[in-house]
C-alpha cells in the first residue's frame, strides 16, 4: 500500500504519513441507481398485481428518471461509470467468448451489453406504461393523446418488455452469482461498499452533486412533460 507524507496548509511536508485510500469502481450515484431499481423493479410488479395504480404510476416516473438519468451519467459521469469504459464492438465480445480478458475493471464485455439492454427494457417498460389502461380504473397520463392503434402497440409492448426484463434479470443473477461463487470475484461487495479487492477504480470520481443536477433536470424536463397530458374527457350524462 502506497504511504506518502501529509502536506500542511503552507505546502510543507508534514511529520504523520498519510494512507491512500483506494479509489471505488462504483461510485456512489452508480450504486444508488442499481439499488433503487432493484427496489423499483419488484414493486411495480406488486403494485401491478395489487390494482395499486397510484403506486404503479409513480413508480413508473422513477424508473423513467432514474434511468434517463443514468443513461446521461453514461457520458458525464466517473471513469468506470461510463459506457465508453465498457461497451466495445462485437471482436471484443468474441474474443472474450473464446477467453481473452476483459480490458474494464468494471463490466466485462457481455456484461458491458447486458447493461444497456436492461436500460433499455427499462426505459420501454416506463414508457410504454404512459400510454396503459386497465380499461377500469387507471389510464395513463398520455393514454387519450394516442389513437387506439397505438394504445393496443403500447399495451403489448408493455407486457412483451417485462417479460424480457424478467428474463434478462434473471440472467444477470445468475452471471454474478456465477463469478461470485465459482471466481471468487466480490462483485456484491463492490457494488455495495464502491470498492472491493481487486476490483479497485483507476481514478477519482466526478463529483456526485454532478450527478444531483442531472437527477432535478430529468425529473423537471419530465414534469414538463406530463403537463401536457390532455385531461381525461367529459362524461356526457
Amino acid at each position: 500500500m502506497l504511504i506518502r507524507r501529509a502536506r500542511n496548509w503552507s505546502g510543507k511536508r508534514g511529520k504523520g504519513p498519510v494512507v491512500n485510500r483506494p479509489q471505488p469502481l462504483w461510485d456512489i450515484p452508480t450504486r444508488l441507481f442499481h439499488w433503487l431499481i432493484v427496489v423499483c423493479v419488484p414493486l411495480s410488479w406488486w403494485s401491478a398485481e395489487t390494482e395499486n395504480f397510484e403506486l404503479h404510476e409513480w413508480l413508473g416516473y422513477i424508473v423513467i428518471v432514474l434511468v434517463v438519468s443514468r443513461i446521461a451519467w453514461g457520458f458525464a459521469g466517473s471513469r468506470h461509470a461510463r459506457f465508453a469504459d465498457f461497451l466495445v464492438g462485437p471482436r471484443r465480445v468474441i474474443a472474450y467468448l473464446k477467453g481473452a480478458g476483459a480490458a474494464s475493471l468494471g463490466h466485462n464485455p457481455l456484461g458491458g451489453w447486458s447493461v444497456i439492454a436492461l436500460l433499455a427494457l427499462l426505459l420501454i417498460q416506463a414508457v410504454s406504461g404512459l400510454f396503459n389502461s386497465d380499461d377500469v380504473f387507471f389510464n395513463g397520463p398520455f393514454y387519450n393523446a394516442a389513437s387506439v392503434s397505438l394504445r393496443d402497440a403500447m399495451g403489448l409492448l408493455h407486457d412483451v418488455a417485462f417479460n424480457l426484463l424478467l428474463a434478462l434479470v434473471g440472467l444477470h443473477i445468475l452471471a454474478v452469482l456465477y463469478h461470485q461463487i465459482r471466481h471468487r470475484e466480490p462483485l456484491l461487495r463492490a457494488m455495495v461498499r464502491g470498492s472491493a479487492e481487486g476490483r479497485v477504480g483507476r481514478s477519482a470520481p466526478v463529483s456526485p452533486w454532478r450527478a444531483v443536477l442531472i437527477l432535478l433536470l430529468v425529473s423537471l424536463a419530465l414534469w414538463g412533460l406530463l403537463q401536457l397530458a390532455p385531461p381525461p374527457p367529459s362524461v356526457m350524462w
